[in-house]
């Protein structure tokens, strides 16, 4: 065992990129190219630098030589590092990708960059599969969540909403078919659904197919207008007000505490049901309250998985306001989605009361606020409107481009980002683009694509950018 002076001799001779292992379960070789990843990403490291030799870096950071090797060659298979023989191991300059998009236009979160997402879904799909009664999870069940899927949902919950009753909470295939049943079970046909001008773009198009009208009510900077949904809902009978006031998708923005009282004032004035759509409350830096905590009677809240663990999972917890409510709510569900896939569901359950789901969403929150900071210092050039901790990011863009004609600019340089266009209802239309930071792989992917589409942004268009083939 190495003397005390050893260590400290070994950490003085460290590179600054050199950090200690995370003791999280994740391989360590695999840490050494998390580690050389992330020094790349944060300009530690850039294209040409020499790494240290093998033996002398398994030296440095305390591990076999096989570990180092197994490190290296996985690198050298993400295109992080090169060999020039003699010469030792080098960072790899970006290789060229031909008609290869980086899709910065879907808000996922991010792979967690200090766990083994694989080892850990291996880990929780065999403890289901030892606890469950195989022929349960294979054969059809009834909506909603049994008991332990809904106390799992209500622990999942505690941290935002504080107690809930079990009996109150449903399990959900998913943010988007809860909507859809929400829609469906609390409005009848040619209903309006009062939402703001910049939405989730899913939401209309459940309206149409389900024969509802959206009913944009005016908003300033704060959101919703109390004035404007009071004299709308006047002039209605029934519908239901929809609302993101937690870093709202598009705009990243949160509500105030007063705005989401005022406008709930108006919502119990009218007798008009809320249905609060919260996915990012867990990324904010000290939120207000949910509107569900304000008024329980009046709100259903929905929390998906989808933008902090996984889409993949397809679970989403709904807590209503009684048993009457839930009972219309679960029919209308069965109409969309006859049940939530219960193996997926099992695994959420069990990642949920083993800590694995928080120990998943402490790495994506990690994550994120890496690649939010990454894109505060790269866009900061070209003007940002509200930062918040989140999966996604509001540009707005300079006088010379169209959000359009931007997104159109951006495609044919292999980057995809989302208009304005795409989340606006009605009025005129921002000029804006929404970024989404977690659907690249990898950090140093999403900063090459950041830096690519600031360099756009900053340039005027040429007549390249006005072609059409």
């Amino acid at each position: 065992m190495p003397s005390s002076s050893a260590t400290r001799k070994r950490a003085a001779r460290r590179p600054d990129w050199i950090t200690s292992f995370a003791e999280n379960g994740k391989a360590r070789y695999l840490q050494i190219v998390d580690l050389i990843e992330r020094a790349v990403a944060d300009g530690r490291l850039n294209p040409g630098d020499r790494l240290p030799p093998q033996r002398k870096l398994a030296e440095m950071i305390g591990v076999d030589l096989t570990t180092v090797t197994r490190g290296f060659a996985e690198a050298h298979r993400r295109n992080l590092i090169e060999s020039r023989g003699p010469l030792g191991t080098f960072i790899a300059p970006p290789k060229a990708t031909f008609m290869q998009q980086i899709d910065l236009s879907m808000n996922i979160p991010p792979s967690p960059a200090d766990l083994d997402l694989a080892m850990l879904l291996k880990r929780g799909l065999s403890q289901v599969l030892v606890r469950s009664d195989i022929d349960l999870l294979m054969t059809y069940q009834l909506g909603g969540g049994s008991d332990t899927d809904r106390q799992a949902g209500a622990a999942w919950l505690k941290p935002i909403l504080g107690r809930v009753d079990p009996s109150r909470v449903a399990v959900t295939p998913g943010a988007h078919s809860a909507l859809a049943a929400l829609i469906l079970a609390l409005t009848q046909a040619n209903a309006p659904i009062f939402t703001e001008q910049l939405i989730y773009p899913g939401l209309p198009l459940i309206a149409r197919q389900l024969g509802r009208t959206l009913d944009v009510i005016g908003c300033d900077e704060y959101g919703m207008r109390p004035d404007a949904l009071d004299a709308a809902c006047a002039h209605a009978d029934g519908g239901l007000i929809y609302l993101n006031p937690t870093i709202r998708n598009p705009t990243a923005q949160t509500m105030p505490a007063q705005r989401r009282q005022d406008l709930l004032a108006v919502a119990a004035r009218h007798d008009i049901p809320v249905v609060e759509d919260d996915p990012y409350w867990l990324f904010a830096d000290d939120p207000p309250a949910p509107l569900a905590t304000l008024a329980p009677q009046q709100v259903y809240y929905l929390s998906t998985l989808s933008k902090c663990i996984s889409p993949g999972l397809r679970a989403a917890f709904l807590v209503l306001p009684d048993a009457g409510a839930q009972e219309a709510f679960l029919k209308a569900l069965r109409s969309l989605s006859l049940m939530s896939p219960p193996l997926t569901t099992s695994l959420v359950t069990q990642w949920i009361l083993d800590g694995t789901a928080t120990e998943v969403l402490t790495g994506i929150l990690k994550e994120s606020g890496e690649r939010l900071l990454a894109a505060k210092q790269i866009l900061s050039t070209v003007g940002m409107a509200a930062f918040s901790g989140a999966i996604h990011v509001w540009q707005p863009l300079p006088a010379h481009w169209a959000a359009q004609s931007l997104a159109a600019a951006a495609r044919t340089e292999g980057l995809v980002v989302a208009p304005s266009s795409a989340f606006c209802q009605d009025g005129d239309v921002p000029n804006a683009i929404r970024i989404s930071l977690g659907g690249c792989a990898r950090r140093t992917e999403l900063t090459s694509a950041l830096r690519k589409l600031a360099a756009l942004v900053e340039r005027k268009p040429s007549a390249d950018d006005r072609l059409l083939i």
